[in-house]
């Protein structure tokens, strides 16, 4: 083994450590399929529509395993674009919001792989209103930490805009921060409240208003910040 594969090696190992928190509900989540597996149908319930209503299914094996090997896959991913990254030292002034966001997606699939174990099993109960709410507070959470995001080509408001200018970058982020917060506290209410169905036109312009709003604002103000 080279100096530097024992290098790089050493450097992941350190980073699995730093994640503990993500790599522990990955593992739990692996662990819970194989304790279920024997338990589940041949075809396994796999998406609902805005009514809480199956109409989806996954075999067996991708309805036991299929969310724990794409928690995996996120995280190994998220891991691996930063030293992918023509701005990788910019990392390291979002560590913690990086890290942060691991975290967050671990937990966010690992409650979507619970409701459809319990659902699977025969454990019914709203899963709109289990879901929806998730996703809301996942917004919630990235819009809180959107504002320290810095310039890089993977995680953020990626327009040409933003990339084009630190400036723009950094003053889009701060807007969308606020966007984010307020669309994710939209979505968790709503959906909890009034479900899917009824929920939806407002779970709709929230997320509209998250992509489209930034989007709009980083082009006005490069065109602003240019013509001045």
């Amino acid at each position: 083994m080279t100096a530097n594969s024992e290098q790089e090696k050493n450097g992941f190992m350190h980073q699995l450590r730093k994640d503990w928190m993500a790599v522990a509900l990955i593992a739990a989540s692996f662990a819970a399929g194989a304790m279920v597996y024997p338990h589940l149908p041949d075809m396994v319930p796999s998406h609902w529509n805005i009514k809480g209503q199956v109409d989806g299914y996954s075999s067996k094996f991708w309805g036991g395993f299929g969310i724990p090997l794409l928690m995996a896959g996120i995280y190994l991913l998220m891991t691996v674009l930063p030293k992918l990254d023509p701005r990788r030292e910019n990392y390291s002034r979002f560590r913690g919001a990086y890290s942060l966001m691991k975290l967050l997606f671990a937990a966010f699939f690992a409650w979507l792989y619970a409701v459809i174990l319990f659902n699977s099993l025969g454990l019914q109960f709203p899963v709109d209103r289990a879901v929806i709410p998730a996703v809301g507070l996942l917004f919630m959470v990235i819009g809180n930490v959107m504002g320290q995001f810095r310039h890089n080509y993977f995680v953020g408001i990626k327009t040409p805009w933003t990339l084009a200018s630190q400036e723009v970058w950094q003053k889009t982020h701060r807007l969308g921060s606020r966007v984010w917060v307020v669309s994710g506290m939209a979505m968790a209410i709503s959906g909890f409240i009034l479900g899917g169905q009824k929920g939806f036109p407002v779970f709709a312009a929230a997320l509209g208003a998250s992509i489209i709003v930034p989007v709009v604002y980083s082009w006005i103000l490069y065109k602003k910040i240019h013509q001045a």
